[in-house]
């Protein structure tokens, strides 16, 4: 059976990071998440914001910098793996969360000492950082050219569409430049 796990996200941090050494040396730190998107509720016509809270995992090299240089409210993407993670509680109960184990995090959020204008709620999380800045990042260039890609296809109205309702066009796979 073929299996593919990969997860991207861009979010916000909600609390600042924490970094722990292990025994075996190696470094891990976790932090949460907050990435957002707002819809038009069809019954009620209200505009509805659901956010999604996740917790990331970053392991060996790249723990120390999260650590040091992201703190709560930071705009960060994240690309790894979604993890389930299951224990049981004080009171024996089975709990379970899903995870992010990253293998890349980029900073979003301009230098320190700039203003974070990228609210969760935000429709453009990028709109702070020029097109030099985003053309010379490919992680941010590729997720930006997504974004354009997905906004015009929802722009265009298709055939059939009533009501605001957009019918999508189902597209061949992507391709892309992955090392596997």
């Amino acid at each position: 059976m073929a299996s593919y796990n990969r997860v991207i996200m861009i979010g916000n941090l909600t609390r600042d990071p924490e970094i722990k050494q292990l025994t075996s040396g190696q470094s891990v730190c976790r932090f949460s998440i907050a990435s957002s998107r707002q819809y038009k509720n069809r019954q009620s016509g209200a505009t509805t914001q659901e956010v999604c809270f996740i917790d990331i995992d970053v392991w060996g090299a790249q723990a120390d910098p999260c650590k040091q240089y992201l703190t709560k409210g930071k705009s960060v993407l994240v690309e790894g793996r979604l993890k389930l993670d299951s224990w049981q509680d004080a009171e024996g109960n089975k709990r379970s969360k899903h995870t992010i184990t990253a293998d890349t995090v980029t900073f979003l959020s301009p230098s320190a000492g700039a203003q974070d204008d990228a609210g969760m709620g935000s429709d453009e999380p990028l709109a702070q950082f020029d097109q030099e800045t985003i053309k010379n990042n490919p992680a941010m260039n590729s997720v930006m050219q997504q974004v354009e890609k997905a906004k015009k296809s929802v722009k265009a109205k298709a055939p059939g569409a009533t009501g605001g309702e957009v019918t999508f066009k189902d597209e061949a796979p992507f391709e892309d430049d992955l090392p596997f």
